[in-house]
């Protein structure tokens, strides 16, 4: 007699847990959305702190760069043409940036062994930071939908020794960008704007 009963209760549980698994679900489905949504920092603010995993699995954080001028790049994928294309360049004119005390940080959503593998390849020098949650991308208003996947939209945030935003570019040419961005680090640096320090 008392089957049906713990048979019922059994459902009862069963049906609320698929319920709140459910809700849970569709709550982080709707964060994500409106992380996605939010909007690239301006330059004159602050740039959004982070930890992220490099290529050799090491934790890097923007705040190990104060007192540098950081070339925060976003990208969509590892191995790909324009990605590619945009990686040679910083890459061809990193001594360009180190003489302007300037180090480049690309992220992306791909994996550490990923970075390494595309580092590899293509004989890149500088630090290329995982954000496999999109987090960061988020923070920074670079997030987009491609085919199905999420991933890092193409954008630059030149941020000074202070950790200021000093310039933004938004939706970048790969093939010409490294040379926008040290054309535009060299104005500020030598109008002695977004930063004292050279």
């Amino acid at each position: 007699m008392t089957t049906a009963p713990r048979a019922g209760y059994r459902a009862n549980r069963m049906m609320n847990a698929a319920f709140f698994a459910a809700l849970t679900a569709a709550l982080l489905m709707s964060y994500m959305a409106a992380r996605a949504e939010e909007k690239p920092p301006e330059a004159g603010t602050g740039a959004p702190d982070f930890t992220l995993p490099s290529q050799e699995g090491a934790p890097v954080s923007l705040h190990d760069y104060r007192g540098k001028w950081v070339v925060l790049y976003f990208y969509p994928k590892d191995f790909t043409s324009g990605c590619t294309v945009e990686a040679h360049n910083f890459q061809r004119d990193l001594a360009k940036y180190e003489q302007r005390n300037a180090v480049i940080l690309g992220v992306s959503v791909d994996t550490p062994d990923s970075h390494k593998a595309f580092c590899t390849k293509e004989g890149l020098n500088f630090k290329l930071l995982a954000d496999t949650s999109h987090e960061v991308s988020a923070k920074y208003g670079s997030v987009m939908q491609y085919n199905g996947m999420t991933l890092a939209a193409r954008n630059t945030f030149l941020v000074n020794p202070q950790g200021v935003i000093a310039r933004t570019f938004l939706g970048v040419n790969p093939s010409n960008h490294s040379e926008n961005v040290l054309a535009a680090l060299a104005e500020l640096q030598d109008k002695g704007t977004g930063s004292g320090m050279k």
